[in-house]
């Protein structure tokens, strides 16, 4: 089905439902977002309770049959987007008798290349459906008022029975008068956007300046991350704003967010400077971290960065790389080996999270006076003189 649509929730609701009937479940959200290796660690951890560690796709599979083969599991795979990660995570006969695999994903394509006993694609709500869950967001009750009724009816024809769409918009327009509800839709009139589009923008441009910018980290950033992590940096009273705008959600602890939230996000900090990565305000691609590290091109605009490349690699930082990124705030290396002289890390920095940090010290001018998150794993550093 399509983004947005809730087979998210659908198969989290079955997950619920049926999980106590298996000797082991194991619920994999954001396929298409991780790494194999690691999914498949999650997946060890999850049905054995152990923290293995694997070294590659091909001994993962090896361990996973092993491990597994006799056991009755339940196994969600949420957001597939590639045939290999089913190849990888969840192949034919490597699980025991009564064992059951349940895959959400826009691409039915997927499926007709695997021996899928059932397909089933998620319709959009009717309007008595669309407009119960809209009103439960709008009104906290089952129906709207009678003198909200006709608005309400063409808020659900906005969202075009989409429940992602229902619970932003119904949160977006819950508390406040007709007037404001009539100006509000009025104002998704002739776009040139699609629907489920127009809502998520104008949800994000009724936020203040200050949200906006957290929004903007969640989004980039730090979705996925254990709420007591984001807490660091995003205040709660923001956190709260967004689970009530149903902006995001919070489930086992973690800071959920939709794709097409997220990508909106992501959207409008591309669109700060579509052709130079170094005048935006946030980096997370890797071809454009890339470019900005080694050759410098990094301003004042930029505040955030995450290093995440599709593979673990290499990349030679320019010595001045940091120098022009005097409002830089959050720096995260997730899986390269960054090497070279650092000569400057501007002060105002945040939140480091630098994996396998090369040198033995900080630059010297560095204080680290903001900080509230600093984690470097595995690095060589053996002082931190003039560190405060």
């Amino acid at each position: 089905g399509t983004s947005g649509i809730g087979k998210t929730t659908i198969a989290k609701a079955i997950w619920n439902e049926i999980a106590h009937k298996f000797e082991g479940s194991c619920f994999l959200p954001n396929v298409r977002e991780g790494s194999l290796v690691q999914l498949q660690e999650t997946l060890l951890d999850k049905l054995l309770g152990k923290n293995l560690k694997i070294g590659n796709v091909d001994e993962g599979i090896g361990v996973i049959t092993e491990r597994l083969r006799h056991k009755k599991i339940l196994l969600i795979l949420d957001d597939v987007d590639q045939l290999e990660q089913l190849e990888n995570l969840a192949g034919d006969d490597w699980f025991g008798d009564g064992s059951r695999v349940i895959i959400t994903t826009k691409n039915r394509r997927l499926l007709n290349n695997r021996e899928i006993e059932l397909i089933y694609e998620v319709k959009k709500l009717d309007c008595n459906q669309a407009l119960e869950l809209f009103s439960w967001h709008a009104f906290r009750r089952s129906e709207p008022p009678k003198d909200y009724l006709k608005l309400a009816q063409r808020a659900i024809a906005f969202a075009d029975g989409l429940p992602l769409a229902l619970k932003i918009l119904g949160s977006h327009l819950r508390g406040t008068d007709i007037r404001l509800w009539q100006d509000t839709l009025n104002g998704y009139e002739g776009e040139p956007y699609t629907h489920i589009e127009r809502i998520l923008q104008k949800s994000y441009d009724a936020l203040d300046h200050r949200a906006k910018e957290y929004f903007l980290d969640i989004a980039c950033f730090f979705k996925g991350e254990y709420e007591d992590y984001v807490l660091r940096i995003v205040p709660k009273i923001f956190i709260e704003e967004f689970v009530d705008k149903a902006l995001i959600t919070i489930e086992g602890r973690m800071i959920l967010m939709h794709d097409l939230l997220a990508n909106l996000g992501k959207d409008i900090v591309h669109k700060e400077s579509p052709n130079d990565p170094g005048q935006r305000s946030r980096l997370w691609f890797y071809e454009d971290v890339i470019q900005v590290l080694m050759e410098s091109t990094g301003t004042r605009n930029i505040k955030g960065i995450m290093v995440k490349l599709p593979k673990a690699a290499k990349i030679t930082l320019n010595p001045e790389c940091f120098r022009n990124m005097v409002n830089l705030k959050i720096f995260i290396n997730h899986n390269a080996s960054l090497c070279g002289d650092i000569n400057y890390l501007p002060n105002v920095l945040r939140w480091i999270d630098w994996d396998g940090y090369q040198l033995q010290s900080l630059p010297p001018n560095f204080q680290g006076n903001h900080l509230v998150k600093f984690k470097m794993s595995r690095s060589h550093i053996r002082q931190l003189e003039g560190f405060k």
